[in-house]
């Protein structure tokens, strides 16, 4: 597996072990891990996790980012791990998990394969950014095995029957991390973004498309997605994305009010999707519809409160370009029409064996790019 190379523009966060060692917060400079610990004494950094210190806020993240380029700039590391030689974990307490629905390009292909008959849009998805909730306790760190679900299917008008998906599929996303959270009953403006949310991470959302499909009629997604979320080690500070900010697409109607963004939060990242190391598509996210600071905005809207290690998936990021598209769902008209790969095997869906890559970068300053490193999983065969 290639190791990431993390330039000091980007510094993100992980929680790492050495051996024996207990987990703890670092930061990725080069191919090493920066123990943060180690480096400035704080206790803070010496836990299992980077909540406690996500909740300080955006003063201390902003102090810590600073402290940490000088003290790579003076040579002042206490210590260096390989990153070839740690364990990298899940890197925060996942208190809660949305995940939306932005990409217009991903609305439109999805409804042309599963509504033939009605391949539009719905009116609501151009009002607000469409979404449900997950299950925390299934989001998992880079590396675990994705264990094949098992749910009901009911092909055609038969009777369903309880047995493993036969359409695994994937999802590449972002996904948000908050930081700082929020009271019950007051709304996060969109203008509130940085002060609630720390950084990014790559997101595989795994999906079980005859799960999915037999589930989801009214009330949508639930067992066909909440198996699974995958998440990158590492956690790209807010603070190194700033020379990736893009206007996100026009937006037609104009938003409601709480929905507009004084500063606008699309992200330039380019994102590459493989299946066993074979590239089969490069997903831009700079497409988006709805942006992160919108999406925050309507999680909170009702009144619903934020808390530390929330996280929320931007949705799938795909495009009407084959190569661009970003789920087996799309790329292959709904199982209909197998892609091949690079080796020449074709894929459906997903084969038990297969092991799903997302990567991804982004500009930095002085041509710098900012790497997010990967988010990978391997499928297992079901249990029993």
């Amino acid at each position: 597996m290639t190791l990431p190379t993390f330039t000091e523009h980007a510094l993100p966060y992980c929680v790492f072990s050495r051996g024996a060692d207990s987990p703890r917060v670092g930061a990725g400079l080069g191919t090493y891990i920066v123990d943060l610990h180690r480096t400035f004494g704080d206790p803070i950094f010496a836990g299992p996790s980077l909540n406690a210190f996500m909740s300080r806020g955006p003063r201390a993240w902003q102090r810590t980012r600073e402290r940490l380029l000088g003290s790579v700039r003076g040579g002042q590391i206490g210590e260096l791990v390989p990153i070839a030689e740690a364990t990298l974990h899940l890197p925060f307490e996942v208190a809660d998990f949305a995940d939306f629905y932005s990409s217009l390009e991903h609305a439109t292909n999805a409804a042309r394969v599963l509504r033939p008959g009605d391949p539009q849009v719905h009116r609501n998805w151009r009002e607000m950014p469409v979404g449900y909730h997950g299950r925390a306790g299934t989001v998992v760190v880079s590396g675990t095995p994705v264990q094949r679900p098992r749910g009901q299917l009911a092909p055609g008008h038969a009777r369903p029957e309880l047995a493993p998906t036969r359409r695994l599929d994937f999802e590449a996303e972002i996904g948000f991390v908050v930081g700082v959270g929020s009271a019950l009953g007051q709304p996060v403006p969109a203008g509130a973004f940085t002060q609630h949310v720390f950084g990014v991470v790559l997101l595989i959302d795994w999906s079980a498309r005859d799960i999915q499909a037999f589930e989801s009629r009214p009330l949508g997604p639930f067992l066909g997605k909440s198996f699974a979320t995958t998440i990158s080690p590492w956690v790209i500070p807010l603070a190194a994305l700033e020379q990736s900010r893009v206007p996100p697409p026009a937006q037609d109607p104009e938003p409601l009010s709480y929905l507009r963004e004084s500063l606008p939060w699309g992200l330039d990242i380019d994102l590459a999707l493989s299946i066993n190391g074979q590239v089969i598509s490069r997903p831009r996210f700079a497409t988006m519809y709805w942006t992160g600071a919108q999406q925050l905005a309507h999680l909170t809207v009702n009144g619903a409160a934020l808390r530390t290690g929330d996280l929320y998936g931007s949705g799938t990021v795909s495009s009407f370009r084959h190569d661009e598209m970003g789920s087996l769902l799309e790329m292959t008209t709904g199982g209909r029409d197998p892609i091949t790969l690079p080796d020449g095997q074709t894929r459906s869906y997903l084969a038990d064996g297969d092991t799903v890559t997302l990567s991804g970068s982004a500009p930095g300053p002085d041509g710098s790019r900012i790497e997010f490193g990967s988010a990978s999983g391997q499928v297992t065969g079901p249990a029993g």
